[in-house]
């Protein structure tokens, strides 16, 4: 009724579900009871979905996150998120609630668009970006991007040289591996290769942000708020690499040995490399 929303029966089973008509960036929740009642939630869990069907819980600080709610039925209780949500579809799922009365809750959501360029893969394609090496400094590399994903194998980002060096990000049973490799393990057989891999279930259908920075040898790869600094023992000044950057696959199976390796298959959101939007630059090119 016009007093909010207050389900027939009370117990933990509950949810009050909103579709926000787009992915959308929230970045602040806030809380009534009832209006006019003894009815509203102490305790709350918030959940986000892009789909509605494939749900995720906000964390902070590596833990499911249990909001604080009312204490009576008028005051406001307002929340700043620590990390922004991204997603179309909420849900506010009750834990505790007045013990003298039901669930009953008015609630408000902030936030703004959330602008973004998204690419679906079939596991059959790739996106190959060539650039211009006068325009380039050697001395920095910047790659970002988000996926998604239901697989739990498929080659990310690849990039190749001449006499088969390489760097191969890729999802293997869930988990992301960064490999860099030298293929003239005669020269340099002690930094022949660095193999770091990051996160776990990433092939959940929910997004996971990537970062690769590189400042000379000292390189930082992130996915999602997991880094792992490295310094790369001077292989990037020996890394003689190609100036074309593909996402989603190896263009050419079977260089560097990369025949088993599978193509990517689901979406990628926001692909940067240098400050450059390869997704915007492919759709107007």
């Amino acid at each position: 009724g016009a007093g909010g929303w207050s389900p027939l029966v009370s117990n933990k089973y509950q949810w009050l579900q909103i579709d926000l008509g787009e992915r959308t960036e929230i970045t602040a929740v806030a809380t009534q009871g009832g209006y006019g009642s003894s009815d509203w939630v102490t305790s709350y869990l918030l959940m986000f979905s892009d789909s509605g069907r494939n749900w995720k819980q906000y964390r902070q600080e590596e833990s499911i996150w249990a909001f604080s709610g009312n204490t009576n039925a008028d005051s406001v209780i307002y929340y700043k998120l620590q990390h922004s949500i991204k997603a179309r579809f909420l849900r506010f799922v009750p834990l505790d609630w007045n013990p003298n009365g039901r669930i009953g809750m008015r609630i408000e959501v902030y936030g703004c668009t959330y602008r973004s360029e998204v690419v679906g893969f079939d596991g059959k394609s790739c996106l190959i970006y060539a650039f211009n090496q006068k325009l380039m400094s050697a001395l920095k590399d910047v790659i970002s991007l988000k996926f998604k994903t239901v697989q739990s194998d498929g080659v990310l980002l690849h990039r190749e040289g001449q006499n088969g060096d390489h760097i191969t990000m890729e999802l293997i049973k869930g988990k992301l591996s960064l490999l860099i490799n030298l293929g003239d393990t005669k020269t340099h057989p002690s930094n022949a290769q660095i193999n770091i891999t990051l996160g776990s279930l990433l092939d959940d259908q929910h997004w996971h942000s990537v970062l690769i920075e590189r400042f000379n040898s000292q390189v930082n790869f992130t996915v999602d708020k997991h880094t792992h600094h490295f310094h790369a023992k001077g292989e990037f000044n020996h890394l003689d690499l190609d100036y074309e950057l593909s996402f989603g696959g190896i263009p050419v199976p079977g260089k560097s040995g990369t025949l088993s390796r599978r193509h990517f298959h689901g979406c990628f959101e926001n692909i940067y490399y240098n400050g450059v939007n390869i997704i915007d630059l492919a759709r107007r090119h």
